[in-house]
């Protein structure tokens, strides 16, 4: 049994996620800042803010280091939105250790027992990081940018090693990641992708037949519209 690490898996692409690979007969571990509603015989969840690195450290050297894991997905993410004169610097802080460091330093650890298990490492980045400007997300697209840069570099280093580096740019979904901006994902078809969507480009890329690697999937709804929140 494959045994996967998922950062937060409480809500949105992380919960469905781990519900579609518990499905599919995957044992999962998941990280998250709140409890999810997954019961399962095959899904362990630890409960910890990703911005505490020592803490996850510490998680790992306790608890998860023994594990053996085959595939690792970084897909907790953090957004704050608006012009940059108005963010902080705990904002600021925030979106870089959550979107960017927590998934260099998860990589890190895990990739001595993924390299020994032929796996592979998803990150869930985002379409801004293709972008050229990012107003009213200037730090998020940065943070995305990085993450992008970072795994096509790690894929290039350690693909002698058969392992997978999977970078994945969703555009507007439907989950919380825009709990902080004055808009939303809008309701109408086709104008934003849902979790489950994302989850699928996921797997796609992890069971793809041996001796490829789809590094790159870039997903983006029909349509370019989102929803202004009522004020």
């Amino acid at each position: 049994m494959k045994k996967v690490l998922i950062t937060g898996t409480s809500k949105g692409i992380g919960h469905r996620l781990a519900l579609d690979l518990l499905e599919r007969g995957y044992y999962v571990f998941g990280i998250s800042r709140t409890a999810s509603n997954i019961r399962h015989t095959d899904y362990d969840e630890f409960l910890m803010d990703l911005c505490d690195t020592d803490k996850l450290c510490t998680l790992w050297d306790t608890r998860l280091r023994d594990i053996g894991f085959d595939i690792l997905i970084n897909n907790a993410g953090v957004g704050f939105y608006g012009p940059h004169s108005t963010l902080n610097a705990d904002k600021i802080r925030e979106m870089v250790t959550v979107n960017l460091e927590v998934p260099m330093l998860l990589s890190n650890l895990l990739l001595p027992s993924v390299i020994a298990k032929h796996g592979a490492i998803i990150n869930i980045s985002s379409v801004t990081a293709k972008q050229n400007n990012n107003t009213h997300g200037v730090a998020y697209g940065a943070t995305k940018a990085g993450l992008t840069s970072f795994s096509n570099s790690l894929f290039a280093e350690i693909r002698k090693h058969q392992v997978r580096v999977i970078c994945i740019h969703p555009e507007m979904t439907d989950t919380e990641l825009y709990r902080n901006a004055d808009f939303e994902a809008s309701q109408e078809t086709g104008c934003s992708l849902t979790p489950k969507q994302v989850s699928d480009a996921v797997i796609y890329g992890i069971e793809a037949p041996e001796g490829i690697c789809i590094n790159d999937i870039t997903l983006t709804p029909q349509f370019n519209r989102i929803a202004r929140k009522n004020k």
